[in-house]
């Protein structure tokens, strides 16, 4: 019979299961809303529930042997334990292994979503065939998922690869780990609304001047039109990423950089910028070695990476 898993990209606004086999076919999928819940046991129901749902509908295709969970947390993924979730901050400490291997009867496993969606990338996607790759996520924030010798990078506490925490102005602004000057404050969705705002003074006749509900599509929209504001944003955008990934390649000598995230649709106003800091500033040959590449799998990248570390 078939091999099947069972994969979870548990999201601060979604919740998606799907039944994957081996060969990463996608063979029936779920999608709801995460619960906007305080209570652990109500969002391991809702995974429950969609598993459930995606069982019955593959029963006559093969055998389902697990489940793996990628969630927006660092992770102990010897223990199965979620350490610390900031957007889901019920789940801190919550043992999520255990939970859904009592509810389930199948083996269950987690990982970090950006590892996760690393995976994905690395088995069907962008860097498929590389041995060494890093994926860089820019979304509300910005994450990362390392992988060195075709084996993820975890760290002795689980928490490696957290690349939106590299500091790339030490005296810049604050950022939600403690720090500042991360490039999360820089180069996420999130920075472009607020570099936008901080710049928006300087540039009267720009389109976003004033605009009372502001997001990062609309400067991209602008940066389309030329509108100089925009550019600006993504110019400082891409400096700051680019200072960030130089940092990456000359410590871990990647062969392939790949970029994705929603924030990632400015690619064509930033990734120039990118370029020029690691021509600038990166070791020679590392530097020109890794390929700077957009991601591919899009939305499934999480439950795809999840569903190969289940049958790993």
């Amino acid at each position: 019979m078939k091999k099947v898993v069972l994969a979870c990209d548990l999201g601060g606004t979604n919740l998606r299961m799907a039944a994957i086999d081996r060969q990463g076919e996608i063979l029936y999928r779920t999608k709801r809303e995460t619960p906007k819940s305080d209570r652990a046991d109500e969002i391991v129901r809702t995974i429950v529930e969609e598993a459930n749902e995606c069982l019955e509908a593959v029963k006559g295709a093969g055998k389902t042997e697990a489940i793996a969970a990628a969630v927006p947390a660092t992770v102990n993924v010897e223990k199965g334990i979620l350490m610390k979730s900031p957007n889901v901050p019920c789940l801190d400490g919550f043992r999520m292994v255990a939970a859904l291997e009592s509810e389930l009867n199948i083996k269950a496993v987690i990982e970090n979503d950006a590892n996760a969606a690393a995976v994905g990338e690395n088995w069907l996607g962008a860097s498929k065939g590389c041995k060494n790759s890093i994926m860089v996520t820019l979304g509300t924030g910005v994450g990362g998922g390392i992988i060195i010798d075709e084996k993820v990078l975890r760290g002795i506490d689980g928490t490696a690869g957290e690349i939106g925490h590299i500091c790339v102005e030490p005296f810049g602004a604050p950022c939600g780990c403690g720090s500042r000057g991360c490039v999360e404050q820089y180069s996420s969705a999130t920075a472009i609304v607020r570099l936008t705002r901080e710049k928006e003074p300087q540039y009267p006749k720009s389109e976003l001047a004033g605009k009372s509900r502001l997001t990062s599509k609309d400067v991209y929209e602008a940066g389309k039109n030329g509108d100089e504001l925009a550019l600006e944003v993504f110019r400082v955008m891409g400096f700051y990423l680019g200072i960030s990934l130089v940092d990456l390649i000359n410590i871990l000598n990647p062969e392939v950089i790949v970029i994705g995230g929603g924030a990632a649709a400015g690619w064509d106003l930033f990734i120039r910028h990118v370029e020029d800091q690691i021509r600038s500033r990166a070791f020679h040959e590392p530097g020109i070695r890794a390929k700077l590449v957009r991601a591919v799998l899009g939305d499934d990248a999480g439950i795809l990476g999840a569903a190969r570390i289940a049958f790993d």
